[in-house]
């Protein structure tokens, strides 16, 4: 045994040196990891400059038995700077995962030189500059350096000194030209992603013979023609195939009998024409298919006999004539099937009855008849679950049957059919529905009660018909509309919706990607409806909209609607109501649309909150409203009983003896309190030792050391103080102003690690606790999205408060188009675009990603910053909720500012959704003319850009509103498109303006042809 134990002892003797070896640092890595890290804007949390030897432990890092350093993966940890040229000491390296980070500046070439690097994935960074055509990365499988602003050609040397590359990625940047034909070398490539940049050319069909290549996405670029696929004679395993958003015309080729694999084929959006190749209509592979908004043609017809898989198909919004074809039900997996917006007749095929697994339906703007017929043989779809009708069945009647079932329907449009008849019975037998429209038709009778036992119905319009009678109490009852705690699935996502515009408005119909998007609505409005407002619609504190306008409706107004919390729009204008406005509706925080126009309404309107916003026009053709905020007329003081004066004047002699008994009681006190102080401040005078000045002093510290708090979210470097601060920025003085808005002064200070910040100084009665304070700054902190400026802070110094923001080089968008004499000539139509997108995936992301969504309230030029690339930053968003909102210094900038204000807002601030994307139609209008929204130089006429512009585009002028600067033909339909999307933000209707993510699916198609 001792033999043993000193063998064992002298066994760790020799190897624990090898042991510690091991774990230190390589010198060549450990430069190349120090020059790194000096090129980042802030320290790596979990890396040590003072324990380097160690730095295999670092976060991120991993080395092999050598203590090399192979693996480098610090994704998403909101790194920014640049990337030094020593990384290529990392000889080692296999992985290099930088992504979604906010790092910048061109990649070194360094990095494409690591002859051992098998996967660099740079992707969602703000990487600019060009790629090296020559890349010697013999080891690379994957490489992704998509979602930055990278331009020039793409890399035609990849493949060539690269014979291992699975994966490219290039995906979301500016790369122009075509694809290199050296890609052709690329013959172990199994994805290609080239989306979203500004390639042309042609679709090359060497493209189609590289043997393991399986999915291929080319969508949202300038493509015009992939006819050279048609030369293909060889079998390709290509599994999805993305040639969407594209300049693509002429047939599709018919080649597809060569893709034994393909299973997802999209060409939406371009200008195909024909037919539909019988090799396409014939795939027993293909599942999804997308043919939607081309100039195709002729039958529809699919051998389902043959297309087993096939899921989803759409054809809408093409030339398509004839009638459905009645094998479709016969492709047993088929669930979605689109054939809006086509030429097609006749009725629904009886073999609709045995189309099993059909979930969604939409039929509509074609000319289908017999809606008794159609109905009967779809309620035979078990699993139908989304049916669309609209502009179908011209002036027939809404069939009565009672035996019409449809369990699985969660929602219904027929919608705009002239239809004629009562709401049927059989509706109620629709337990799962979530959407009912059957709004623009004749019907007449009344609205059934049974409406208001749906559990999930939150979406109910029934406008522009001839219904009557009262409004079912039931309505008020929906749960929906009280909790909508309930599960909203979508059962098709890959179709868009567009809804209705109403006749006498212009511009792009509202189009919703989910059809449960929609905001939770009551559209009763055109109809003849009597009876009151019932007070229990007051327990709805999800619905968004209650539009009862135009209708015959009497009684009150209730104050209990102040308990609908989420109301956006209120409008019951044009009916019989009687009585006051209630002034409980002042609680309304979120109403952006309030009209009450055309009644017999009385007395004083109510003032504060919203109703600082609305004009005139929301009171109108009620002689008996005075008062508000917009002075309707004046309302006069009531004469005062004699009674009531002389109960007033005894009120007020006990009030005064009280007065005069408290005033000589408190001098009493105060005297006796000076002899005191006086006997105190002697006895003070024994110690000579204690100065006045000191005490004062430090008194005076510790009062700034309680009343002061300063806070940093994303900073890891040494610690902060409010000195360092107030050095900064030389205590606030003038010198140091780089802005100034509603909210504040904004100070730039350079910190003692030398980072560069904007501080902001809130102007204005913050009207919060501390507490309270912190929790909603720290609340905005936690928006963080590459098109926000960062909250990187706060500071609470004596009564100041201070918000500490990242640094944005080039200004404001203002600035750059209104007044640096050359900013709109650098300014080029890329620029201005790519500003345009970057502000509008920003605004999305706080309206629908944020938790909690955060209005921004105040979108103009001025609030979108640029870093020294010209990426575009939302700044000041959700800084409304910090002020107190009766404080007038800042009310008139809170809420938008002149030019910017949608026309429900008025002068004051107000919490709708809709009316951000009205500020950001002004600011697309400023990117596309480069002038102001409103330019107090010009003659009285034409000082509104809005106005000027819609004048111009109605007659047919368009294209004289864009700014000469960046006018160019072969840009002019993408600038037209923007300014159609301009348009359709600026809706003086909030409800028909389209959401955030409506915006963000529309920029993705900027640039290509439209129907």
């Amino acid at each position: 045994m001792a033999a043993q134990l000193q063998i064992q002892v002298l066994v760790i003797a020799v190897l624990l040196p090898v042991l510690v070896i091991s774990q230190t640092c390589n010198s060549d890595d450990l430069t190349g990891l120090i020059s790194f890290m000096s090129g980042l804007e802030s320290s790596i949390d979990g890396w040590s400059v003072s324990n380097s030897s160690f730095c295999c432990k670092w976060v991120g890092i991993t080395c092999d038995s050598s203590s090399r350093v192979v693996n480098l993966d610090l994704s998403k940890k909101r790194l920014a700077g640049t990337i030094s040229d020593l990384v290529f000491n990392l000889a080692q390296l296999k992985t290099l995962n930088l992504s979604h980070n906010f790092l910048k500046g061109s990649v070194p070439v360094s990095v494409f030189r690591l002859v051992n690097l098998e996967m660099l994935d740079l992707s969602s960074n703000e990487f600019n500059g060009v790629l090296p055509v020559s890349i010697n990365l013999p080891a690379i499988q994957v490489f992704d350096v998509s979602d930055n602003n990278i331009t020039g050609f793409l890399p035609s040397g990849l493949c060539v000194n690269s014979t291992r590359v699975r994966e490219l990625k290039f995906a979301v940047n500016y790369f122009t030209g075509i694809i290199p034909l050296q890609f052709a070398d690329c013959t172990v490539l199994e994805h290609l992603c080239l989306a979203s940049n500004n390639l042309t050319g042609d679709i090359p069909e060497f493209l189609f013979r590289l043997p393991r290549l399986r999915v291929v996405a080319l969508q949202d670029n300038r493509f015009t023609s992939i006819t050279g696929i048609s030369d293909l004679n060889s079998t390709s395993g290509m599994f999805r195939l993305d040639v969407s958003s594209n300049r693509l015309s002429g047939s599709i080729p018919d080649v597809f009998h060569n893709f034994w694999n393909l299973s997802y084929f999209a060409a939406q959006s371009n200008d195909f024409s024909g037919v539909i190749p019988r090799s396409l209509s014939n795939s027993p592979t293909i599942s999804s298919l997308n043919l939607r908004n081309n100039s195709l043609g002729g039958l529809i017809d699919f051998n389902c006999s043959v297309m087993v898989n096939l899921t989803s198909l759409d054809l809408g919004t093409n030339n398509f004539s004839g009638t459905i074809p009645a094998n479709l039900a016969s492709c047993r997996k088929l669930k979605a099937l689109n054939l809006a917006r086509n030429k097609l007749v006749g009725q629904i095929p009886e073999s609709f009855k045995n189309f099993e697994s059909l979930s969604y339906l939409s039929l509509s703007n074609c000319s289908f008849s017999n809606l008794s017929s159609s109905l009967k043989v779809l309620q035979h779809c078990p699993n139908l679950t989304v049916l669309v009708l609209t502009m179908n069945f011209n002036s027939e009647q809404l069939p009565s049957d009672d035996d019409l079932q449809f369990k699985s329907l969660k929602a219904l449009v027929i919608a705009n059919c002239r239809l004629t008849g009562n709401i049927p019975m059989w509706l109620s037998g629709l337990t799962k529905l979530q959407l009912l429209d059957l709004s623009w038709n004749h019907l007449t009778g009344t609205i059934p009660a049974y409406l208001g036992d749906f559990n999930s119905l939150f979406y109910l319009d029934l406008s522009n018909n001839s219904l009557s009678g009262e409004i079912p109490k039931n309505l008020t009852l929906l749960p929906s509309l009280i909790s909508r705690e309930i599960s909203l699935e979508e059962p098709s996502p890959d179709f868009p919706f567009f809804k209705k515009q109403n006749k006498s408005d212009r511009g792009l119909a509202l189009r919703y990607n989910q059809i449960m998007s929609f905001p939770p609505s009551i559209d009763l409005s055109y109809n003849n409806l009597t009876g009151p407002i019932w007070p229990e619609f007051g327990n709805l504190k999800k619905l968004h909209v209650l539009d009862l306008k135009h209708n015959n409706l009497s009684g009150t107004i209730p104050g209990s609607l102040s308990g609908m919390r989420s109301m956006e729009t209120l409008d019951v204008s044009y009916n019989h109501l009687t009585g006051a406005i209630p002034t409980s509706l002042v609680k309304l925080t979120f109403l952006s649309k309030f009209c009450v126009a055309f009644n017999n309404l009385s007395g004083r309107v109510p003032s504060g909150g919203q109703f600082t916003t609305f004009t005139n026009s929301s009171y109108e053709g009620n002689q008996g409203l005075c008062g508000g905020e917009h002075a309707i007329s004046a309302c006069e003081s009531s004469t005062i009983p004699e009674l009531t004066r002389r109960k007033a004047k005894k009120k007020i002699g006990k009030v005064v003896g009280m007065a005069i008994g408290i005033c000589f009681g408190t001098l009493f006190l105060l005297g006796l309190m000076f002899l005191v102080v006086i006997r105190a401040t002697g006895r003070q005078e024994v110690d000579p030792e204690i100065e006045d000045d000191y005490i004062d002093d430090d008194s005076n510290k510790k009062n700034d050391e309680l009343e002061s708090q300063l806070v940093l979210f994303h900073n890891n470097s040494e610690a902060l103080s409010i000195d360092d601060v107030l050095k900064s920025t030389n205590s606030f003085d003038q010198s140091n102003i780089i802005g100034c808005g509603g909210f504040g002064l904004v100070f730039k200070a350079t910190l003692p690690d030398n980072q560069k910040v904007a501080i902001k100084k809130l102007s204005g009665d913050c009207g919060q606790v501390d507490r309270e304070f912190q929790a909603e700054v720290e609340t905005l902190s936690r928006a963080q999205h590459p098109n926000l400026v960062l909250l990187q802070g706060y500071c609470k110094y004596k009564n100041e408060r201070l918000l500490i923001y990242s640094y944005m080089e080039n200004g404001s968008l203002d600035y750059w188009l209104h007044e640096k004499p050359d900013g709109r000539s650098i300014l080029d139509w890329n620029i201005r675009l790519h500003i345009a997108q970057g502000a509008i995936r920003g605004l999305a992301y706080l309206h629908q990603s944020c938790e909690p969504h955060i209005l921004h309230r105040d979108i103009k030029s001025s609030n979108i910053l640029l870093d020294e690339n010209f990426k575009a930053h939302l700044a000041d968003f959700g800084l409304a909720r910090l002020i107190l909102p009766y404080d007038t210094h800042v009310t008139t900038d809170l809420v938008g500012t002149l030019g910017y204000i949608p026309p429900e807002y008025g002068q004051a601030s107000v919490a709708s959704y809709k009316g951000d994307i009205y500020s950001f139609g002004v600011v697309l209008l400023e990117l596309l003319t480069g002038k102001r929204p409103m330019d107090m130089c010009k003659p009285k006429g034409g000082r509104e850009l809005i106005s000027w512009v819609k004048q111009m585009k109605f007659e047919k002028r368009e294209t004289e509103v864009i700014d000469p600067f960046i006018f160019d033909k072969d840009y002019a339909s993408e600038m037209l498109v923007v300014l159609e999307i301009a348009c359709a933000c600026l809706n003086e209707s909030p409800k028909l303006r389209p959401s955030s993510q409506d915006l963000l699916s529309w920029f993705d198609n900027v640039g290509v042809k439209k129907e």
